[in-house]
């Protein structure tokens, strides 16, 4: 019998990021030793008193039931506390925090609970895959802008809402970026408010590396600016700053008629995270402020570690303010034995360097000609890595 899928599945492009994971695995099939900064996974260990709190709880027989789609209370109370101390925003755990399988699930299914067919999204170029294709998969369409961080950008996101019939519903933003690494300061979001309430379009934002940053630099939160409430919602994750990447615990907050909203769709889709999971995320949020601080540092050597590498190859690196990642600009003749191409770039570098890098180009258009470096080996792995890439780079690198 021959399947028919839905049309959705037919409006998503081939995935690169999958022949990477399949080239990867058949290279360490074979023996190789694929030293990967493909994805933003990390490697290092979540604190000890979450670990030694979840052990405690997966024994208590009661966590083992369906748990609340929303989150329990006490989490959704804790992320709102810690919103207060870091950002000054004051939140109501009741209606305006939900817990999300991560912010990658939470992102998506929002959509699904904000678009349909014949709704527009306006998202940037580059910009991370869920971004652009959360939205497809709940059948509307994405309208691009070159991506920035300044007035001009705002100036082209206010262009196409004024011009584009029918108006977009929702305007998507991500800061610190990924893949970029780009940065805003709190005036930024002011005027994000500004331009929302002005065209009444709803704001996502996905702050999945609000606590990831370096040299004193303190991202800030879009729900910081005055009335973001009113016009947004904001995605937070525990998987980067505190190693809990597998844990799949996120945050969706913000407007309570689309927090509602999320709830709904939540409501149908799925019975909760695993309570033990919850409840040792409360002990992440109480606790682990200092190993936050510890893992940024960690990340912070690394970073100058792989941009300096990267500059003897004559690639243009900018060093991350925040984020786990490097988003460098791939040498031109060394890219162009490879067409020009960052897609057969990396695929290249994990089948002759055995290094797994992310191609600027699965992020779009505007990201060929770059790759995205995760932070997520040890020095002395970055240092390797560096060595092997020289070696098939050479002699363009001399």
């Amino acid at each position: 019998m021959k399947i028919q899928t839905a049309a959705r599945i037919d409006r998503l492009p081939p995935y690169i990021l999958g022949q990477l994971k399949t080239l990867i695995y058949e290279r360490r099939k074979a023996g190789a030793d694929i030293i990967d900064m493909n994805m933003g996974n990390p490697s290092d260990a979540p604190p000890d008193p979450v670990v030694d709190k979840i052990r405690e709880a997966v024994l208590d027989p009661r966590n083992s039931r369906y748990s609340a789609s929303a989150g329990i209370y006490n989490l959704r109370r804790d992320m709102a506390i810690k919103y207060e101390k870091k950002w000054g925003v004051e939140l109501d755990p009741a209606t305006e925090v939900i817990a999300t399988i991560g912010s990658k699930e939470g992102f998506s299914h929002m959509c699904l609970a904000l678009l349909g067919a014949g709704d527009i999204a306006v998202v940037a170029d580059p910009a991370f895959q869920i971004h652009t294709y959360a939205v497809v998969l709940a059948g509307g369409s994405t309208v691009t802008v070159p991506l920035g961080n300044d007035d001009a950008f705002l100036e082209r996101i206010d262009q196409v809402l004024d011009t584009l019939t029918p108006q977009p519903k929702v305007v998507i933003l991500n800061y610190p970026h990924n893949p970029t690494t780009l940065t805003v300061e709190p005036s930024f979001f002011e005027k994000v408010v500004e331009l929302a309430e002005r065209h009444q379009v709803m704001i996502l934002h996905d702050f999945a590396y609000g606590e990831t940053a370096f040299d004193g630099y303190r991202p800030p939160s879009f729900l910081q600016a005055r009335g973001a409430k009113a016009y947004g919602v904001e995605f937070s994750t525990l998987s980067k700053p505190y190693n809990m990447a597998g844990w799949r615990i996120g945050f969706c907050c913000g407007h309570p008629e689309m927090i509602r909203a999320l709830s709904t769709i939540k409501g149908y889709y799925d019975y909760g995270i695993f309570q033990a999971v919850q409840i040792a995320a409360i002990i992440a949020m109480r606790e682990g402020e200092g190993h936050i601080e510890r893992q940024n540092e960690v990340y912070g050597k690394r970073r100058e570690v792989l941009a300096s590498g990267l500059r003897k190859f004559g690639w243009e690196v900018e060093l991350p303010r925040a984020t786990m990642f490097v988003w460098a600009k791939v040498n031109p003749e060394q890219l162009a034995a490879y067409g020009g191409s960052t897609n057969a770039f990396c695929l290249a570098m994990v089948d002759k360097a055995e290094v797994a890098l992310t191609p600027g180009a699965a992020f779009g258009p505007r990201g060929e000609g770059y790759v995205r470096m995760a932070l997520v080996e040890n020095e002395q792995r970055i240092r390797q890595a560096l060595r092997q890439m020289g070696r098939v780079l050479a002699p363009a690198v001399v």
